[in-house]
């Protein structure tokens, strides 16, 4: 399969001139990729490796990265492949092991060693995937809003074929960046459930604007394998956090009381009127249930 050409990825000096928390960023190279990434913290505290989901960036930790580093670790955020200012994959390796491979790499070439990995929607399926492949072993892995089982019944087959239709078409990132503006991506946004400020909203039409960074989402969306990681889920040895918006309209909440019984050491944390993006709704909220957690498995630093 071939990887549709885009040009228009985000630019730094452009989109990302007055990013959040830009102090923090940093590029670096690894597993064949110039990385964006963000790091809070000392550089030798324990380790907590953040990974956004399908269609954001590190935008998405502007409220919850600090108030963790705060509490004593190093955490590290990177946009991933095809998102944000990473470059993308080659299409050979767009699989989710692909992806949980080149984010391994590029944790080894930091030297990097999560105690916590906390990861949203799609980031945590690529966390789980790392956690599976013995790539990291946290003491503690965090789901927020986790996209971790396939959707149900004819939509598992119907959703990634026709995102796979989308990512092949090369005609299709621009017309969907050209039509990206400000009411378009409140009314995505609200589909998920979630209301962010008007921050927010700009830095993901900032983002959506740039037929790149869409292809980057639609060929994630294009090449997973979701069932696969499901029927793996069992063997995941690693303590994980469920936490779920009440209000999630992306992933539904129920998902996750049945996925806890599948996993041998996990619990579910139900967050009330807040939706897919709870951890951009309601940061401290977020932190405080991580930390508490993390207490719990004695990864909080002393």
């Amino acid at each position: 399969m071939l990887l549709p050409l885009h040009d228009d990825r985000p630019d730094w000096e452009r989109d990302g001139r007055d990013w959040p928390h830009r102090a923090a960023s940093r590029f670096v190279e690894a597993a064949g990729l110039r990385w964006h990434l963000q790091e809070f913290g000392e550089p030798d505290a324990p380790g907590l490796l953040l990974l956004h989901g399908t269609g954001a960036a590190t935008h998405s930790w502007r409220g919850l990265a600090p108030l963790l580093a705060a509490r004593g670790f190093r955490v590290v955020a990177p946009d991933l492949p095809g998102h944000g200012f990473t470059d993308p994959l080659p299409a050979r390796h767009l699989s989710l092991p692909g992806m949980a491979e080149a984010v391994g790499d590029l944790a080894a070439g930091l030297g990097l060693t999560p105690r916590l990995a906390v990861g949203h929607s799609a980031g945590a399926a690529v966390l789980a995937r790392m956690c599976l492949d013995r790539r990291i072993a946290p003491d503690l892995l965090v789901a927020l809003n986790g996209a971790l089982t396939p959707f149900p019944g004819v939509a598992s087959f119907l959703f990634p074929s026709i995102a796979r239709m989308l990512f092949l078409n090369p005609v299709t990132p621009k017309v969907f960046a050209w039509g990206a503006d400000r009411a378009a991506v409140r009314r995505l946004i609200d589909g998920t459930g979630s209301r962010l400020d008007a921050q927010g909203l700009d830095l993901y039409r900032r983002l959506f604007t740039r037929a790149g960074h869409v292809a980057g989402a639609l060929g994630m969306m294009a090449n997973w394998d979701l069932p696969a990681l499901s029927r793996d889920l069992p063997r995941l040895d690693t303590r994980t956090l469920l936490i779920v918006g009440g209000d999630d309209k992306a992933i539904k909440p129920e998902d996750a009381f049945t996925l806890r019984e599948r996993l041998p050491d996990s619990r579910v944390e139900l967050l009330r009127g807040l939706g897919h993006l709870a951890h951009e709704e309601a940061p401290e909220r977020v932190a405080d249930i991580i930390l508490a957690e993390a207490g719990a498995a004695r990864t909080t630093p002393a």
